[in-house]
C-alpha cells in the first residue's frame, strides 16, 4: 500500500478526515499503469468503505486524450445501461501545479469480476439483454444541431489507435472517413506507403461503404420499406477481453450484479458495428447471438448482414 497523490484524491474531493490508500500490486496494462484505492470516508452512521479503481500514463497529451476518450465512453455506456459498466469519476493532471504535466490519471468506479457470464435467456443481466438495451437506446442529440448523429464528442482510441469521431449525418461517411481512412493514415504514418494497401482501403471506402452502408440503403428492405437507422452508443472494441460477470461495489450506492463491459473506445453509431470485433476475436457463441437477436433484430437488407459484419470487421 501507498499513499493516493494529491492530485487525486483533491479530484475525489474526500472530507480531510478520510483515510485512502493505493495498491498496485499484481495489476497493469499495456499501455497504463493501473491500482486500487481503498478510502474509509465518513458518512452519516460511521465510516464507509469505498474502493475505486486508477489509471496512470506518462505519455503527456496522448494520455490525456486517451483518458479523456475513457471517461466520456464509460459515462455514455452507463447512462443508457446503469451497472453495464462502472462511470468514471475523476481525471487530470498527476503532476503537481506548475510543472510541465506528462501524467495523467483517470479513476473510476471499482468492478468486483469473477463468475460465469450469464446464461439464462430470461435474465436482464446478461450481456445479451444488456447490449441489446443499449443498442435499442437512441443515442443523445448533438447539441450544436439538435439532430441525432453518427460520431462521439470527443476522440477516442481502440489500443494506442486515435479515432477522431467527428461528426456526420451519415454513417457511411462516418465509417469511411473516421474508421477506415482515418486507420489507413496512421499505418502509412507509423509504416510507411504502401500502395496496395491504400488502393484496397479505398476501394472499399468508396465503393463497397456506400453500397452496403449508404443513406436509403442501410435500414430499408428490397421494397425500399423502412426508416434508415438511428445512432446509438457502440462500445467500440467488445471483445471477450472485455466483459466478464461482476459488480460495482464500494461505490456508496447497491448495483445489481450481471454481465458487465469496459475499457471501451464508444462512439455513436450503427448497432451493427459492435458484432465486427466480436465476430472477429470470438467468445460468442450462437447461443448469445439467438438472444441479442431478439432484442435488436438484423438490420435491413437482412440478406446483407453477413457482407456488414464483415465489412465491420476491417
Amino acid at each position: 500500500m501507498s499513499p493516493v497523490p494529491e492530485p487525486i484524491l483533491r479530484a475525489l474531493s474526500f472530507p480531510s478526515e478520510s483515510k485512502a490508500s493505493l495498491s498496485t500490486s499484481g495489476l497493469g496494462s499495456g499501455f497504463t499503469s493501473t491500482g486500487i484505492i481503498h478510502a474509509q470516508v465518513p458518512g452519516k452512521i460511521g465510516t464507509d468503505e469505498r474502493r475505486y479503481f486508477v489509471k496512470t500514463s506518462s505519455n503527456g497529451k496522448a494520455a490525456e486524450e486517451m483518458f479523456q476518450g475513457e471517461s466520456e465512453s464509460l459515462n455514455a455506456i452507463a447512462a443508457s445501461v446503469p451497472g453495464f459498466c462502472p462511470q468514471a469519476l475523476a481525471r487530470g493532471p498527476l503532476d503537481e501545479p506548475g510543472t510541465k504535466g506528462k501524467t495523467h490519471f483517470l479513476v473510476t468506479e471499482f468492478l468486483q469480476l469473477g463468475g460465469k457470464m450469464g446464461r439464462s435467456t430470461s435474465d436482464e443481466t446478461t450481456l445479451a439483454h444488456r447490449l441489446g438495451r443499449l443498442h435499442t437506446t437512441s443515442a443523445p442529440p448533438d447539441p450544436n444541431t439538435g439532430r441525432r448523429r453518427f460520431g462521439f464528442p470527443v476522440p477516442t482510441f481502440c489500443g494506442d489507435t486515435k479515432q477522431p469521431n467527428r461528426f456526420h449525418d451519415s454513417w457511411a461517411e462516418f465509417y469511411a472517413n473516421e474508421r477506415l481512412l482515418t486507420i489507413l493514415a496512421t499505418s502509412e504514418e507509423r509504416n510507411g506507403p504502401d500502395a496496395g494497401l491504400r488502393e484496397a482501403v479505398e476501394k472499399t471506402a468508396y465503393k463497397v461503404v456506400p453500397r452496403l452502408l449508404g443513406d436509403g440503403h442501410l435500414g430499408y428492405t428490397s421494397s425500399g420499406e423502412g426508416e434508415g437507422i438511428v445512432p446509438v452508443v457502440v462500445h467500440g472494441d467488445l471483445w471477450s477481453g472485455n466483459a466478464d460477470w461482476g459488480r460495482i461495489v464500494g461505490s456508496g450506492r447497491d448495483e445489481t450484479p450481471g454481465d458487465v463491459v469496459y475499457d471501451p473506445s464508444a462512439c455513436y453509431g450503427h448497432s451493427e458495428f459492435e458484432l465486427g470485433i466480436m465476430h472477429m476475436f470470438g467468445g460468442f457463441g450462437p447461443r448469445f447471438f439467438d438472444q441479442y437477436h431478439r432484442i435488436v433484430p438484423k438490420t435491413e437488407p437482412v440478406a446483407e448482414y453477413v457482407d456488414r459484419v464483415e465489412l465491420y470487421e476491417l
